[in-house]
């Protein structure tokens, strides 16, 4: 059976124990894994959680993620080891969550503070990312330099690096495999709006909005990354239900280390 989580690295002792399943062969190549809210209530973490263990166990080669279908055994034995996330690898939202934070606040010290040149420095970021949303590489870029830029109105170095290393860490892997699910041209522009939205607040001189936009352009792109892995798979299995034919009992019930 599982054992309890303990609230050290969750995602990671949650892949830990997928991991131990798969690798007993209690789970079989090509087998489907139980769903996203499935795994949730089984191991008594949040969805969020179990979505980065297994963008962890797909970077590792355990598993196979497929939009709107489910996520499926790829392999049961490692012959070498697998790039295992480091115990000191914060999760995607994690990141997200300690972004907001700090972000917030530095906006709304920026709209205390920001002259025109400093709205034409963010003007001429925004300029080139409207060109850009159908490229990743190049928008991820963009945007680094625009929260840096912010950063940078408070002529705080140590901020300023800071927030470019914060933002640095969803250039590994790990954070890239998720980004590659939920990154389109659309969502892109989305974040195109929304730092639009928080350039004018902080040109407006006023804290609390510059600090309510940054707050809502960071939650925006943490639900951008929460949208389940099996969207469609979930709608359908709630038709299921609603109409009476779906069969009771859990694809989980009686999985067991070996």
């Amino acid at each position: 059976m599982f054992a309890a989580i303990q609230p050290r690295r969750l995602y990671q002792q949650v892949a830990e124990q997928i991991r131990d399943l798969i690798e007993s062969g209690s789970f079989a190549v090509g087998e489907r894994l139980p769903g996203e809210r499935e795994l949730a209530e089984e191991l008594g973490v949040s969805r969020p959680t179990i979505r980065e263990a297994l963008i962890a166990l797909e970077v590792e080669g355990f598993i196979h993620i497929r939009m709107g279908s489910g996520i499926y055994v790829t392999q049961q034995r490692r012959e070498k080891p697998a790039p295992v996330p480091s115990d000191d690898l914060e999760g995607p939202f994690e990141l997200l969550r300690a972004r907001t934070l700090i972000e917030c606040a530095i906006a709304e010290e920026a709209a205390k503070v920001v002259t025109p040149a400093h709205v034409e420095a963010l003007d001429a970021v925004l300029t080139k990312m409207a060109q850009t949303f159908s490229n990743p590489q190049t928008s991820i870029a963009l945007d680094r330099s625009f929260h840096t830029t912010i950063a940078g109105i408070i002529e705080n170095a140590v901020l300023e690096r800071f927030v470019g290393e914060l933002f640095d860490q969803r250039l590994t892997p790990f954070f890239e495999r998720l980004a590659s699910y939920f990154e389109s041209p659309v969502s892109w522009r989305a974040a195109f709006e929304e730092h639009r939205a928080l350039r004018d607040a902080i040109a407006s001189g006023d804290p609390a909005r510059a600090r309510a936009a940054m707050q809502f352009h960071l939650q925006q792109s943490q639900s951008r990354f929460s949208r389940s892995f099996e969207e469609e798979l979930e709608n359908e299995k709630a038709f299921r239900r609603e109409a009476g034919i779906d069969r009771p009992g859990s694809d989980f019930q009686g999985r067991k280390r070996t």
